[in-house]
């Protein structure tokens, strides 16, 4: 029997690229997409796309409306997204951006799905460089949360290990895309731009998408991403 994985599925190209990765290593998935209520609808889209295209075992869309709480640009429009960051400053300072203890939540909500299907693994796209400056994506969060699994859960007391998985850690956009196409991940399906418009449109100015630009260039890869003009 393949080991059990929960994979947090934004929709996105790092999240991506982890289903991918846990598919190559014979994992069974079960992908978890949280509905935030963010203004990229889109990512919606195209985790189910993604889950669609990689035969996941199950996949969940679970919404919780974290524009109830605001203070980020992803979940109140009337913080502007950052835009035209220089890639050498984006990382820099927290960014506007940021959503108030997202991973945390998330990852909470992965450990409860873990719990009742039986699964060890969580899986997550965090990235320690090619990143906005996220609190939350940092090597030291991931083994504090690792550490608390064990000791919140019936299935931790009872002496099952809960592991965070985060292949992405410590590579580059760039060597991330690599990987992804190495393994048949079709990016033109993700979503990772932090002010889609209507059509689907990436911005191509916000850090996401500044990084995702530049990553491709480094991959020496087309970008098969579509812009708006």
């Amino acid at each position: 029997m393949n080991e059990k994985a929960i994979i947090l599925l934004s929709g996105g190209l790092d999240s991506t690229t982890v289903c991918a990765v846990a598919k190559s290593r014979e994992r069974d998935v079960f992908a978890l997409t949280i509905d935030y209520n963010q203004r990229n609808v889109w990512e919606i889209n195209a985790a189910k796309q993604v889950a669609r295209s990689m035969e996941v075992k199950e996949h969940i869309v679970l919404p919780i409306n974290l524009r109830l709480f605001g203070g980020s640009s992803l979940t109140d429009s009337r913080i502007d997204v950052d835009k035209n960051v220089s890639l050498e400053n984006i990382g820099k300072d927290i960014p506007s951006s940021y959503v108030p203890a997202r991973n945390t939540i998330f990852l909470s909500l992965a450990l409860a799905y873990a719990e009742t299907r039986g699964a060890s693994e969580i899986w997550i796209g965090v990235n320690s460089l090619d990143y906005s400056g996220y609190p939350d994506c940092r090597p030291e969060y991931i083994n504090a949360f690792a550490r608390m699994a064990q000791l919140a859960t019936k299935a931790g007391t009872e002496g099952r290990t809960f592991t965070i998985i985060t292949p992405l850690l410590r590579l580059t956009k760039g060597e991330i895309i690599k990987l992804g196409l190495s393994l048949g991940v079709d990016y033109s399906i993700t979503r990772t731009c932090y002010d889609l418009d209507d059509r689907g449109l990436a911005c191509g100015q916000c850090e996401a998408c500044r990084l995702r630009k530049n990553g491709f260039v480094e991959a020496g890869a087309p970008d098969p991403t579509p812009y708006r003009p």
